[in-house]
């Protein structure tokens, strides 16, 4: 039986917690952030949305129903993940089971794991790590093999444009149904998202984050998700801008990063959260209603509500903290959501957004 070798996870105040290597055998460093989801860890790890990030999962037994197979459509997108790879830079769990049961299963964890290079720990306690995250912030760190002196440089996540490393490089264009055309600015958009818009006979036309699209004919524009800051994305601001402010009124929906930059372009300001929302269980409330919702999220950033321009106002809200969970317009047929609607992993109560959008074009 091949022996574990022994990993340390160092965080940047100097906190150490040890565990075994479960995945590719080498060491790394990043942006340590927790989930707190208990199931979805194929769609999690293939999240363009964790580029950079070390991802920690709360809930204490990961692995046992195993991985898909890696598969994809005859469109080009994957079957079951939400993107052609592992984004993460490592994972974090408290306890690894090799031994999985699933019917979709084709490999283990640790297999895919070390298939695409990503290291893994797993012996940690996770609780008191989160515990650690809630209180003092995410932060940068390193996960070391303990048996090698290799140098592994500091972290930089701060004012790293995170979303040109994951964005398409070029246009794809998915054509299916009516003929209704919509531009995806791709920040980093999961599979996900494209599905449900070609489920509803929607053609994609996907292109990368800085592609000046307004040029294109098209009946609205969808803002992907996306990792890290969004200021750093200043070129994709100016072409949002300068669709707001065209003489033609399309509709636009956002997720996510799409929801920051939708806001960033009509004038408002984004702040870093002091630990994110990545989990199943985030509840929202839509303004102006009793009606509120369950929903997936990953970011690390969010909209100031109180910076909105006056034609603008806050969709939906945060019910733990308060924070801005969407925008829209108060006249014109723009709106965009903070959390994932498509949900993959994760409820799909708000899926419906879709269908607004769709019904606007």
């Amino acid at each position: 039986m091949h022996q574990q070798r022994k990993m340390t996870l160092r965080l940047s105040n100097g906190m150490c917690f040890h565990g075994e290597s479960f995945g590719y055998e080498a060491s790394t460093a990043g942006e340590v952030v927790f989930n707190t989801a208990m199931s979805g860890y194929p769609e999690s790890l293939t999240d363009p949305s964790y580029a950079g990030q070390m991802l920690v999962l709360t809930y204490p037994l990961i692995g046992n129903y195993g991985v898909p197979a890696f598969s994809f459509s005859d469109n080009g997108l994957a079957t079951f993940m939400e993107s052609e790879k592992i984004h993460v830079k490592a994972l974090i769990v408290s306890s690894y089971s090799g031994d999985y049961s699933h019917w979709n299963a084709k490999e283990s964890l640790s297999d895919w794991l070390k298939r695409e290079h990503i290291p893994a720990i797993t012996g940690v306690d996770t609780r008191e790590l989160t515990k650690i995250l809630r209180e003092e912030g995410v932060m940068t760190g390193k996960l070391l093999l303990d048996d090698t002196t290799e140098e592994v440089a500091d972290a930089r996540y701060e004012n790293v444009n995170f979303v040109e490393q994951v964005s398409c490089h070029e246009v794809i264009r998915y054509t299916q149904g009516s003929g209704k055309k919509v531009i995806l600015l791709d920040c980093g958009v999961k599979h996900n998202i494209i599905r449900n818009l070609l489920e509803r006979n929607i053609e994609v036309i996907r292109v990368p984050w800085d592609y000046d699209f307004n040029e294109l004919q098209f009946d609205g524009l969808f803002l992907s998700n996306g990792p890290g800051d969004p200021n750093t994305c200043s070129c994709a601001v100016e072409h949002i801008r300068s669709f707001l402010a065209h003489q033609k009124v399309r509709p636009l929906m956002g997720i996510c990063m799409g929801n920051q930059l939708l806001a960033k372009a009509a004038g408002a300001d984004v702040y870093k959260l002091k630990y994110g929302h990545r989990s199943h269980n985030q509840p929202v409330r839509m303004e102006g209603t009793n009606r509120c919702f369950i929903t997936s999220q990953n970011h690390g950033y969010a909209v100031a509500a109180d910076s909105l321009p006056q034609d603008w106002k806050p969709y939906f809200t945060n019910m733990n903290d308060g924070s801005n969970e969407g925008i829209r317009h108060i006249s014109k047929p723009w709106f965009s959501a903070q959390f994932h609607p498509e949900a993959a992993s994760g409820p799909t109560d708000t899926e419906f957004l879709f269908d607004d959008f769709v019904s606007l074009l």
